[in-house]
């Protein structure tokens, strides 16, 4: 009911293009056989009450691991629609950026990238990188090299993205009043840039690389 409410009221909105049924899907309760009953049940919801946005599916294990659609394929009564989403964190692959040479963990993550997700660019099907950042610092030595090694597959693919996060700071998280979002594009005030460098760099990535792209020009 809450999707079908959802994609209803903004259906006719053209800047809301996409809806994600469940974010980061985790714990011991996580199957394959429940994921393919139930996102395609909400798929087919919001279908149903709007025709035109996008269905976008997320994988397990913290939305990493969409693997399982390599042998099994989603089954919907509509086409031209569906989107697969991943996220990707230095902390996916724990201290090894920081612990080993970058560019053999490199070629180590990108293979993981590959099987659990990114070989369904090969099948066609759009992957929408729906959550990557860093501790924009700059000092996280584990953040700062799996970004050059996920801004050239990033470039390499074309891929859409979205980054973690606008946020400066937080009214309340964990306990914290004003808690700082480090990983946030913009400071504490919400009016500064916390690292512009890095804006800078993602704004490479903004661009489209590849087909036709958008007609507007990149912000």
């Amino acid at each position: 009911a809450g999707l079908s409410k959802m994609a209803a009221t903004f259906d006719g909105v053209s800047n809301v293009v996409g809806m994600s049924l469940r974010n980061e899907l985790r714990g011991p309760k996580q199957n394959v056989n429940d994921w393919f009953k139930y996102m395609q049940q909400g798929a087919e919801a919001v279908h149903s009450a709007n025709k035109n946005v996008l269905v976008i599916l997320s994988g397990l294990s913290f939305d990493s691991d969409l693997s399982f659609v390599r042998s099994r394929s989603v089954k919907l009564s509509f086409t031209g629609k569906l989107v697969f989403e991943m996220h990707w964190y230095s902390f996916s692959d724990g201290n090894s950026w920081a612990s080993n040479n970058p560019n053999d963990n490199c070629g180590r993550v990108l293979n993981r990238i590959g099987n659990n997700g990114g070989f369904l660019l090969n099948q066609g099907f759009p992957l929408f990188l729906s959550e990557f950042g860093i501790d924009e610092r700059g000092g996280n030595v584990n953040d700062n090299r799996y970004f050059g090694c996920l801004s050239a597959w990033a470039a390499e693919n074309d891929v859409d993205w979205a980054l973690w996060a606008l946020t400066g700071d937080y009214y309340l998280r964990e306990g914290v009043v004003g808690l700082v979002e480090y990983y946030g594009a913009l400071d504490s005030d919400w009016i500064s840039v916390r690292n512009s460098s890095f804006l800078q760099m993602i704004s490479l990535l903004q661009s489209p690389l590849q087909g036709p792209g958008p007609r507007t020009d990149a912000y």
